[in-house]
């Protein structure tokens, strides 16, 4: 079992809070990852999990155990670096024995368990090779076995992608996602990149400012965003925004006016809506589409388009002078300054109040 409670968590720097209590459960066998931009603190609640940094308030239990003022070493938790942190000297083999080698284990279980992780890793070949003689993918993949050796509670990861080229990336991100499912172990995952969080998490906690803005599956947080802030973060090519303020409210939903000069009506309602509240509506790329004749919600400028074979991306403009972007099939594409005229998707839309909080659908809220 691997059960991890963290519970009002707190870190700071020189007087600087920059993990402001956070509650988080990781469950066992889960692959969580934590994403966000950089200096939200993603980085340092990794550190402060596997002991590396002094825990300023809360606690961290592993298993009912707590490890909060435990060592690093007696945690029972193995750490991938975004360096690889290998031993220049030392080869393969070495680098992936060593640590069993320092804790006195057996040499009949060292060999072992070496050939099972490079069975894993697919690091035979590599065993007698020193790490200058190895590509980057493969100067990861040792990293992750000199953690598999010692066959820890928990893998703490922490941004091990980032020194990979991109197809070398999407190569290792599977690698990963299947020793996952392989080892059937409990991983813990820092990356600032929110397609690595969408495609390896079991769950995802956004993080923003060394606080948690949204815990959930990657699907959950894409298609209902708690606010703003994750609305926007996550999805590639990012959520459209839209401001506009409330002309209609009832019982089904409400009417919002936009600045871009379009009025929408919307299965929204909570019981503090009034009209003339400031309100962002939001879509994504997939919910837009060009209008058919008679249909247009919304008038825009085509800005420039990206073509990437299966789908195009149209990067619009509205008159209020907004960013939106469309997902449309590869082969279509609009013409720089071109006058579009686009229907929104109602049933997709996403709305947040002036605090930048969601609004909920009328049956949701009803629910």
């Amino acid at each position: 079992m691997a059960n991890l409670t963290i519970r009002n968590l707190q870190k700071g720097f020189d007087g600087h809070q920059i993990i402001k209590g956070i509650d988080l459960e990781v469950k066992d066998r889960e692959f969580v990852v934590f994403v966000g931009p950089s200096g939200c603190g993603k980085s340092t609640l990794l550190r402060l999990i596997a002991g590396l940094e002094d825990v300023t308030g809360g606690s961290i239990e592993l298993d009912g155990r707590d490890i909060t003022q435990v060592t690093p070493a007696k945690r029972d938790l193995a750490m991938v670096f975004q360096t690889y942190a290998l031993y220049p000297h030392m080869t393969v083999g070495k680098n992936l024995s060593f640590a069993l080698d320092l804790a006195g284990t057996p040499k009949a279980e060292v060999e072992k368990k070496v050939a099972e992780a490079a069975r894993i890793l697919e690091l035979g070949p590599l065993l007698e090779r020193k790490p200058k003689q190895l590509s980057g993918g493969q100067r990861q993949r040792v990293a992750i076995g000199r953690a598999i050796v010692r066959n820890p509670k928990i893998f703490l990861f922490d941004e091990p992608l980032s020194n990979l080229d991109a197809a070398l990336r999407v190569q290792t991100r599977l690698e990963l996602s299947r020793l996952h499912k392989e080892l059937e172990a409990t991983m813990i995952y820092v990356t600032h990149d929110q397609v690595e969080a969408m495609t390896l998490a079991d769950k995802v906690v956004v993080l923003n400012g060394g606080r948690v803005e949204q815990v959930g599956s990657p699907l959950e947080l894409y298609h209902h965003p708690a606010n703003l802030f994750v609305a926007g973060f996550l999805g590639t090519p990012k959520m459209g925004f839209l401001k506009g303020k409330v002309s209609r409210v009832d019982v089904a939903g409400c009417e919002v006016t936009l600045e871009a000069g379009a009025t929408v009506s919307l299965p929204f309602t909570n019981a503090e809506q009034k009209v003339g509240d400031a309100v962002t509506l939001g879509i994504r790329p997939e919910h837009l589409e060009l209008a058919a004749e008679g249909d247009c919600q919304l008038q825009v400028v085509a800005d420039v388009s990206e073509r990437l074979g299966s789908d195009t991306f149209c990067h619009v403009r509205t008159a209020s002078g907004e960013s939106l972007t469309m997902r449309i099939r590869g082969d279509m594409a609009s013409q720089y300054g071109e006058a579009l005229n686009l229907h929104l998707d109602s049933t997709h839309c996403h709305l947040f109040d002036a605090q930048g909080q969601v609004i909920r659908k009328a049956l949701q809220a009803a629910a």
